[in-house]
C-alpha cells in the first residue's frame, strides 16, 4: 500500500512540473528553439529513443557512474572503518580531510584531463571524488558513535579483529553509514554530468553540450528529464537496498 502511495505521489509531483512548465510556456515569448514546450521535448525523447542514440549515451554514463561511485564507497566505508578505531590517527588526517572536502570535484578537471586525457577515466575519478568524502566521514562518524555496549559483548564472547569488525561494529554503525551512502549518490551522479559536460565524447552529459552547440533546446531538455528520472531510480533502488540490508542487519541495529 505504502509502495502505491509513494508512486501516487511521484505522479502528482511530475503531473504538477508539466503543468507549470507548459503554463509558463505558454505565457513567455521566448521562441520555441529557445524554450520548447513538454510536448516538443516528449518528441523529441521519442526521436533519440527510436534512434537508440538515448541508449548508448545512458550505457555510457552507467558504466562510469557504477565504476566511480561503487569504488568510492567500498574505499571510503573501508578507510572509514578503520580510522573510526582509531581516533588518535584521524585527529592529524581529519584536517587534510576537511581542507579538501569543501573543493568542487570540478576544480580538479583540468588537472585529472592533463594525467588522463579525455574520456571514460576523467568522469570515473570526478565521480569517485564526489562520492568519497560523504561516506568517509559518515563512516568515521558512525563508528565513533557506536555504543560501548556493543565492544563490550563482543569482548566477553572472545570475539576479535578483524571478525568484530564485520561482524559488530559494520552492523551497527551501517544505518548511519546509508546515509552517507545515500547522499553520496545524489553527489556523484550530479557530478558525474557535470564531468561529462567537459571531459567525455558520449554519455548523458556530453548530449546535453551536443544538443547547444546544435540549438537543439527539444532535446536539451529531454535529457534534463531524463537524468533525472534516472537519478529518482537509482535512488529508489538503493532504499530499496538498504531497508534489506536493515532488516537482515535488525538484531543488532
Amino acid at each position: 500500500m505504502k509502495k502505491l502511495l509513494d508512486l501516487k505521489n511521484i505522479m502528482i509531483s511530475i503531473l504538477l512540473v508539466l503543468i507549470i512548465w507548459q503554463i509558463a510556456f505558454s505565457v513567455s515569448n521566448f521562441d520555441n528553439a529557445l524554450f520548447p514546450s513538454p510536448l516538443q521535448a516528449f518528441q523529441a525523447l521519442l526521436e533519440m529513443i527510436s534512434s537508440g542514440v538515448l541508449f548508448v549515451h545512458i550505457g555510457s554514463s552507467m558504466f562510469r557512474f557504477v565504476i566511480g561511485y561503487v569504488s568510492a564507497v567500498i574505499a571510503a566505508v573501508l578507510l572509514g572503518l578503520i580510522l573510526g578505531r582509531l581516533p588518535k590517527l584521524f585527529q592529524y588526517i581529519n584536517p587534510a580531510v576537511q581542507l579538501l572536502r569543501p573543493i568542487s570535484p570540478m576544480a580538479w578537471m583540468p588537472f585529472i584531463v592533463l594525467l588522463f586525457g579525455i574520456g571514460d577515466i576523467p568522469a570515473i575519478v570526478i565521480i569517485f571524488i564526489a562520492g568519497f568524502f560523504p561516506v568517509l566521514l559518515s563512516t568515521v562518524s558512525a563508528v565513533n558513535g557506536i555504543d560501548p555496549i556493543y565492544l563490550k559483548v563482543a569482548k566477553n564472547f572472545g570475539i576479535r579483529q578483524p571478525q568484530a569488525m564485520w561482524k559488530i561494529i559494520f552492523p551497527a554503525s551501517f544505518p548511519q553509514i546509508a546515509n552517507g551512502i545515500h547522499l553520496a549518490l545524489g553527489t556523484a551522479w550530479v557530478f558525474l554530468v557535470a564531468g561529462e559536460m567537459v571531459g567525455a565524447q558520449s554519455g548523458l552529459g556530453y548530449l546535453i553540450i551536443d544538443a547547444r552547440n546544435n540549438i537543439r533546446a527539444d532535446i536539451l531538455l529531454a535529457d534534463i528529464i531524463v537524468i533525472g528520472v534516472i537519478g529518482l531510480i537509482l535512488d529508489m533502488f538503493l532504499k530499496i537496498a538498504e531497508k534489506q540490508i536493515l532488516n537482515a542487519w535488525g538484531d543488532i541495529t
